[in-house]
């Protein structure tokens, strides 16, 4: 029967992009319109002035045309992304480009006429157009190039963040199924043994198989609760005990953590595998698995320790790096790069740092 304390239901989480679009609403996205508008108004005032007080003119002129644009376009396909999710690729690039167009014709009638109005001698101004129609026919065809070239960026970008998503899917699926042959065995015969000696522990022996291997069938890729990830791995640990017993000692200061922050799932109980199998296994004695938990301002940091034996540089076979390269590769896809995975073996122990920032469950 079920653990009625564990919930292994995964949280909700987006999943892969439904449109090429980025979040445009985002401020990082929002400063990258501006710098990308900033770098094409030096390139075209450095094509179009013959001397230093051209420059600047003309770079005055078109950082403020091309912010103006870059932003109500970054402002328009905000507000339209969210409609154009599930849509095809060819409808996106489409409704994509036509607002980019109808914004810049918009904004280019705009600055034409707050020129004739401000400065309605043609003597008397430098910085406004007084051409109509060359002046819309040339922002017009910047903007088209330009827009083209940054919708074909992000449609890479997606196809690339894609194909990173699958692959580390399946991945975190070949993960899921290498919870060990031998650990399933160990851990059913401890069982049989179990029901002749103690039919209360091997019950509940059996209730942590049970959740352990339903919380892996679920999909890793989303998100769970930092408490649901905690407590797997602790089942995992009360399993890999009766086997052990007192050579597996496991030391765990999470209090700190707020157990509603989101996590990949299936990111602590393969390092405390790890440890096991990698350090404690290896040692006559066995040892101790240190599990430390820190919150600081917006991110959180989890670090596991365990004993390795001096002659095996830490246990890392490649299972060891099949499990980290993946918890690696799944945080920075879940958190955009904002986060990190690192190891270090000092003095024989053995140290995988995890950090990354907070998401608490909506």
């Amino acid at each position: 029967m079920p653990n009625p304390g564990v919930d292994t239901t995964r949280a909700a989480s987006p999943g892969p992009e439904d449109s090429f679009l980025p979040d445009f609403c985002a401020g990082k996205t929002a400063l990258a319109i501006v710098l990308i508008a900033e770098l094409v108004a030096i390139t075209l005032a450095l094509a179009g002035a013959d001397t230093a007080e051209n420059f600047w003119t003309d770079l005055a002129r078109l950082s403020m045309l091309l912010l103006w644009i870059g932003l109500a376009n970054a402002a328009a396909l905000c507000v339209a992304r969210r409609f154009l999710v599930g849509a095809s690729v060819a409808k996106v690039t489409v409704v994509s480009m036509s607002l980019i167009l109808l914004v810049c014709a918009l904004i280019s009638e705009f600055t034409f006429q707050l020129g004739q109005y401000a400065f309605p001698e043609p003597n008397t101004q430098s910085l406004f157009p007084r051409e109509r129609g060359v002046f819309i026919a040339r922002t017009l065809g910047i903007s088209a190039i330009t827009g083209a070239l940054m919708l074909r960026y992000f449609y890479v970008t997606q196809q690339w963040r894609t194909n990173v998503q699958l692959e580390a899917r399946s991945r975190v699926r070949a993960l899921t199924a290498r919870i060990r042959p031998h650990f399933l065995f160990n851990s059913m015969n401890t069982i049989a043994e179990l029901t002749r000696s103690n039919p209360v522990m091997a019950e509940r022996a059996v209730e942590d198989l049970a959740d352990l291997f339903r919380a892996t069938l679920a999909d890793s890729m989303q998100k769970v609760r930092l408490k649901d990830e905690l407590e797997m791995a602790r089942m995992y640990q009360r399993i890999e005990e009766l086997r052990l017993g007192e050579r597996l000692n496991v030391i765990w200061d999470v209090d700190e953590l707020p157990m509603r922050a989101l996590i990949p799932g299936l990111s602590i109980q393969p390092l405390l595998e790890n440890a096991i199998y990698h350090g404690i296994e290896r040692l006559p004695d066995g040892g101790t698995i240190s599990i430390e938990g820190e919150f600081k301002g917006d991110n959180l940091s989890i670090m596991i320790s365990n004993p390795v034996t001096s002659d095996k540089g830490g246990g890392r076979k490649g299972g060891n790096h099949i499990a980290l390269n993946n918890i690696r590769q799944r945080f920075e896809l879940a958190y955009d790069g904002l986060a990190n995975v690192k190891t270090s073996l000092i003095d024989n122990q053995f140290c995988v740092y995890l950090r990354f920032p907070l998401v608490e469950e909506q």
